[in-house]
């Protein structure tokens, strides 16, 4: 790699402007000779960043090209987008016009890459040299032509370079035929032409944007808990002083980040009962998303769950457990939030003085109103103080924030907000919790979502799981959407959780884990809890509205089984991600049977799990011996990383049974046998 930065960068006119017509003979000869065309990953022509972490490398294709049969020099080149040197790596010629190259990068924070590409005179020249010379061709004038190379490439040149390039071109006199072509075609001589190379006929691609995030964007799980429910008695409102209780167990479960629901003052106009009620007893608490009251609103702490030092010492602790907390960030308003008075030209109020609630058919929230964006009085005073809400939580040592259904928003604000608060701390990241059309859902993606919420929770089948998978690891999603693959949320308690008891749950944790790099559940599904309103999937006594006390220890947990999940995630590099997925035969439709796989294939997971949670299951299946460049009759080796058995398997075709009411699924490690 070089810190060169790019030279002749600027073409006039923009070479990537349309040009006018008819084009004239001036503007012609200014364009590129050289073509670059359908580099990827790039996002609507670079309007939009593609994303990638910290220490990942990312692999860029592109098609270059000229007339004539002269070779070319193509390089990749990038740096921060506000500047500083610029790294550079050469590309390879994968033949039929296209090249590849990669880029790495080792900070947070928006980037730009480019790939530039000239014609390589030297190098075309040593190509119709070396073919000559094979040919027993007489090479006089090549060899002349070699000497006039070093020596223009050497008045060209300053310091060591220069002396270098003198030298050879002296050395050329010294030696016969054979030991100049020798001289020439060394790759010694190549490199330090190349270091002098004028780049004829220099061409730059458009600037594409790279958005580069922490390692935790891609890879983390996610655990959501109601503070106020770390009691043990429902008539006590639990505070952030009891969740210093949880966390050794959240860590131990193989967490890092701990996710609240609004820790906001809740407000008492239309206030819910337990399930959802219109009519709120005194001692009812309320939905935490009713956000406001005269206690404060989206910058305030509730009073009942402690003091701002109280939070100030779990974050500190958390971080001691290495869990982040993550906030929700819920742009709403209960009835007796600050703003109605101070800001009621930030809201639409109807004809009559009265202001409409929130709706989300059949759903109805009557304890909460929506701002409204775009009214006369809220640009930009709500964008900011919005803005601001962030920034003042991010100065509590907050980085993590779940965003409530950010799609009812508009995109500018989202586009405009993630972007400013990420240009003041890049470290910051946002989750979108969004379930609506993929359009919208990839767009929120697009403009700066570091990950989402998805439809994988109503995705059951082995034919819906394998195409919800591929779509997500395929571009362009693959470049712009990180999938959360949350198992259960407040709001949602899956139909498929209902009846299936624990293998149901050890089925969706086996397939969120190994399925994403990022998943999460929330507080509840290691106890298998699955009660729901009839004919719906909401929970029973939804702790939305009241608190819930639970007994982590109670008999028939799965905590020791996502322990291990987790576990196996950590030591697995290849299920650090969604992407590197493919899918296997394996001969039942009940069946999900996957690999996942470092691109250098040292790290190979093949996972296998039940779809039934109710009946044992069996099938052949094949293992991808072609995969590792092994022929059908191959040994390889196994390893069970749920139980750390390990053994040899011969060939291709081999057999599971898989039992529910053991371990509903196989995750095994595949490599070739020692």
């Amino acid at each position: 790699m070089t810190a060169d930065a790019p030279a002749n960068a600027d073409q006039s006119p923009d070479p990537h402007a349309a040009p006018s017509w008819p084009l004239s003979l001036s503007q012609a000869l200014l364009l590129p000779r050289i073509v670059i065309e359908s580099t990827t990953p790039v996002i609507e022509g670079g309007v939009f960043a593609v994303k990638a972490v910290v220490g990942q490398r990312l692999t860029v294709d592109s098609k270059v090209y000229a007339d004539g049969h002269d070779k070319m020099a193509v390089v990749l080149r990038w740096r921060e987008s506000n500047g500083g040197e610029w790294q550079s790596a050469n590309m390879r010629d994968l033949g039929n016009d296209s090249w590849q190259g990669e880029l790495y990068v080792d900070n947070v924070g928006r980037h730009i890459f480019i790939i530039e590409a000239w014609i390589d005179q030297f190098a075309s020249y040593c190509y119709e040299l070396e073919k000559k010379f094979g040919a027993g061709v007489s090479t006089t004038l090549e060899l002349e032509e070699g000497r006039q190379h070093l020596h223009k490439s050497a008045e060209r040149s300053e310091g060591e370079l220069k002396d270098k390039l003198l030298y050879l071109h002296g050395r050329l006199a010294e030696l016969d035929t054979e030991g100049q072509v020798e001289l020439l075609l060394d790759s010694d001589t190549a490199a330090t032409m190349a270091r002098a190379d004028h780049r004829a006929f220099l061409s730059r691609s458009a600037e594409f944007p790279l958005d580069v995030e922490r390692p935790l964007a891609q890879f983390a799980s996610w655990y959501e808990l109601f503070p106020r429910s770390i009691t043990d008695d429902k008539a006590r409102h639990g505070t952030f002083n009891d969740v210093h209780n949880r966390l050794p167990m959240i860590r131990d479960m193989g967490f890092d980040v701990l996710y609240f629901p609004p820790i906001h003052p809740i407000g008492r106009a239309h206030r819910k009962g337990p399930n959802n009620s219109l009519t709120a007893g005194p001692d009812d608490v309320g939905s935490p998303y009713a956000i406001g009251s005269p206690d404060g609103g989206h910058e305030a702490i509730h009073p009942q769950l402690g003091s701002r030092e109280d939070f100030r010492r779990l974050v500190a602790a958390a971080a001691d457990h290495g869990l982040e907390i993550a906030l929700d960030f819920a742009i709403q308003c209960s009835q007796d939030h600050p703003w109605l008075k101070e800001h009621p030209g930030w809201f639409s109020w109807r004809p009559d003085g009265t202001i409409r609630y929130a709706e989300n058919p059949p759903k109805k929230y009557q304890d909460i109103v929506n701002v409204d964006f775009y009214a006369a009085d809220a640009v930009p005073g709500l964008w900011l103080e919005l803005r601001d809400v962030i920034m003042g939580w991010v100065a509590e040592g907050v980085k993590v924030f779940r965003v409530d259904n950010p799609h009812t928003k508009p995109l500018p604000f989202w586009q405009w907000l993630i972007e400013d608060v990420r240009s003041k701390d890049s470290s910051v990241m946002f989750l979108a919790e969004a379930f609506t059309k993929p359009a919208m859902m990839a767009r929120l993606g697009k403009v700066g979502y570091s990950q989402s919420y998805t439809y994988f929770t109503w995705r059951n089948s082995k034919a819906e799981l394998a195409t919800y998978l591929g779509e997500l690891s395929t571009p362009p999603l693959a470049w712009c959407y990180r999938p959360n693959f949350f198992v259960n949320t407040p709001d949602i308690n899956p139909p498929f959780l209902h009846e299936s008891g624990r293998p149901g749950f050890l089925i969706r944790a086996a397939l969120a884990t190994m399925g994403s790099g990022l998943w999460g559940m929330y507080s509840g599904f290691e106890l298998c809890e699955s009660a729901a309103i009839p004919g719906k999937e909401e929970y029973l006594d939804s702790e939305k509205y009241e608190i819930r006390p639970r007994d982590y220890t109670q008999a028939g947990n799965i905590i020791a089984e996502i322990a291990q999940l987790n576990r196996i995630r950590r030591q697995n590099p290849a299920l650090q991600t969604h992407l590197g997925i493919a899918f296997y035969q394996a001969f039942n439709d009940n069946i999900l049977y996957f690999g996942k796989r470092t691109a250098d294939k040292e790290n190979f997971i093949l996972v296998a799990v039940s779809l039934d949670p109710y009946n044992v299951q069996e099938a052949n299946f094949e293992l991808p011996l072609w995969e590792l460049g092994l022929d059908d009759n191959a040994t390889t080796a196994g390893e069970d990383l749920m139980t750390g058995h390990r053994w040899n398997w011969y060939g291709k075709t081999q057999f599971m049974r898989i039992d529910p009411s053991r371990t509903p699924f196989g995750i095994w490690r595949f490599s070739k046998a020692q």
